[in-house]
Parts: C-alpha cells; sequence; structure tokens
C-alpha cells in the first residue's frame, strides 16, 4: 500500500477518532485535539495572533469576563483555566458565541487539577464579532466570557457650548488604534445625515493623526445646536461616538443679569416709596396741630365779637 503523503495524509489525521479527555490521562499535558494553531496559520499566514486567558475556580460565584480589541482581522486563541479539587473527568466544557453553542472544535488539556479549556479561531469580518463563553458543567454552570469588540471611540462627554455667529470644533479620537476612516453625521431632531465637507464651506473635516478627527462648523446659527456623532470605520466594523452641541444667542446670557437688574430696580423703588410714606407720616401730626390752633383761634376771635357785642348795647343805653 503507498504511503500516504501530503493532503491525504491531513485527511486521514482528521478522520482519525479523536479521544475524549475522559480517555486519557488526566496528567497529560498534550492537548486532546489536533494543533488547530498549525492549521489555521498555514490557511492565514498573514495574520496576527491573539491569545487570552480567563481564570475560573470551583469556588467562583460570579460570572468572570474580559474585554478583547480587535481593528483588524486576527487569529484569536481563547482559553478558560478551570481549577478544581474533584475529578476533572466528569466536568463537560461548552463554549457559545452570543448564547448561541459552537461546534465542538475547541481543545481539552488536563494538567494536575487545572482544565484547560481552549478556543481557536479567525476574525476575518465582523460577524466573528461578539461574546464568545466557556462553561464547565459541574453541580452548577460556571462561566467565562470574552467580549471581542472593535476599539471605542471617545469625545467630549459634556454638552459643548458657543454662540450664534462663532465658529467651534468637535473632536474625537481612538486611543492606540488607527482607523481605516472617520465619518461624521448630524442630528437636529431627525435621523442622523452625513457631514459632506467638500459640498458645504460651512463644515470643514481635519486630523493631525490617523486615530483622531476634528469636525469645524463655522458661522453657527441656533439650528446648528444638536446631536452630532463621529463614526470611526474598522476592518472589523465601526464604532461611534455622541457629541451634543449647544449654540445661544447673546441675549441668553445677558437674562439673568437682567432680571437682577429689574430686581434691584424694583427693590430700590420699593425702598423708596417707604421713605416717602415715612416722612409724610411724620409730616401729618403737625399738620394737625397747624389746624386745630387755627380752629381755636377762630373760635376765640368769634366769641370775642359776640362779646363785645352787648357792651356796645350797655354803652348806647347809657348815653341815652
Amino acid at each position: 500500500m503507498p504511503a500516504l503523503t501530503g493532503p491525504l495524509l491531513l485527511l486521514a489525521l482528521l478522520a482519525a477518532p479523536r479521544p475524549g479527555l475522559a480517555d486519557g490521562d488526566a496528567s497529560d499535558s498534550s492537548f486532546t485535539r489536533l494543533p488547530v494553531r498549525e492549521e489555521m496559520m498555514a490557511k492565514y499566514s498573514n495574520l496576527s495572533w491573539e491569545t487570552h486567558n480567563i481564570l475560573l475556580t470551583e469556588h467562583s460565584s460570579e460570572p468572570v469576563e474580559k474585554n478583547i480589541t480587535l481593528e483588524r482581522p486576527s487569529y484569536v486563541e481563547l482559553t478558560c483555566l478551570f481549577t478544581t479539587s474533584g475529578d476533572l473527568n466528569t466536568v463537560n466544557v461548552t463554549w457559545t458565541k452570543d448564547g448561541e453553542p459552537l461546534e465542538n472544535k475547541h481543545a481539552i488539556n488536563a494538567t494536575g487539577s487545572t482544565l484547560h479549556a481552549q478556543y481557536t479561531f479567525a476574525v476575518i469580518t465582523h460577524m466573528q464579532m461578539g461574546s464568545y463563553s466557556c462553561f464547565f458543567d459541574e453541580e452548577m454552570q460556571l462561566r467565562g466570557t470574552f467580549h471581542i469588540k472593535v476599539p471605542k471611540v471617545h469625545g467630549k462627554n459634556k454638552p459643548l457650548i458657543t454662540y450664534v455667529g462663532d465658529s467651534t470644533v468637535l473632536k474625537c479620537e481612538c486611543h492606540e488604534c488607527a482607523p481605516v476612516n472617520w465619518t461624521w453625521y448630524a442630528s437636529n431632531g431627525s435621523m442622523p445625515v452625513p457631514i459632506d465637507a467638500h459640498v458645504s464651506d460651512k463644515y470643514d473635516v481635519s486630523g493631525a493623526y490617523a486615530n483622531e478627527t476634528k469636525l469645524k462648523i463655522k458661522n453657527l446659527l441656533e439650528e446648528d445646536g444638536g446631536s452630532y456623532w463621529c463614526q470611526a470605520v474598522f476592518q472589523l466594523g465601526d464604532s461611534k461616538e455622541h457629541i451634543e452641541l449647544v449654540v445661544l444667542s447673546f441675549l441668553v446670557p445677558l437674562k439673568p443679569f437682567l432680571a437682577i437688574i429689574a430686581e434691584v430696580v424694583l427693590l430700590v423703588a420699593i425702598i423708596l416709596l417707604c421713605e416717602v410714606y415715612t416722612q409724610r407720616s411724620k409730616k401729618d401730626p403737625d399738620d394737625g396741630k397747624e389746624f386745630e390752633q387755627i380752629e381755636q383761634l377762630k373760635s376765640d376771635d368769634s366769641n370775642g365779637i359776640e362779646n363785645n357785642a352787648p357792651r356796645l348795647r350797655k354803652n348806647e343805653s347809657v348815653e341815652q
């Protein structure tokens, strides 16, 4: 029988029965699967390699999670290390992606009291991005989850406030990454609309480095206020950041001062009215006394005239 060579040998190895963990020695340090790394590297020789680990124990009460950032296609090797004092042969390992079970293509290895569950795959498009979880099924399910996503874009967290007629610059950046492209969107109560700086002179898009972008908006109007988004485009997906722009008229900052001035004027007017009323109240008693004195004088004069009248009549009678 001729010797198997090349592809025929590889097919024979793939078709051969693969022993499970329970069939072999738990102390064997070799993986029970074929060397997946070598297979994938032969298929995608131009891709980089990413390795990430999660450590679980039989006492882990909460799921263990890890974030993985990818901006370009890569090999990804995920390993969950599970340490237990029980029998490793009774541990069942399951892998899922976004809650859906994955094909049984993971590698299993046991060294001492630690079980290594490894899942290796190539991330070529955004379809391979997501959350990958390993489950160790003993008395309870112990879970480790790897979240694979593109880099996060950072912008200004607080609203940017400016005034009508001014110019402003919105900025977004991505730390330790280089997006393939940047896109800006604007929305003023409607669906986000892409901003084309080549069509309108109102906008100017620039960036000194590949990991940042700046949007300059000129001759601001009140209707320019609203929501803006910067979008970083990567080979494996995109990432967006929201920036809120508030455009005020020049009267808006003056309103508090005008309100304060109005309150001061009102307070001064009230004080003046109180002062005038107080002054009048002080003068009123004197006016009453003068009125009483005049009335008294009038009364005295009238009494004097009445007293003189009988005397005049008496004198007339004597002279007669």
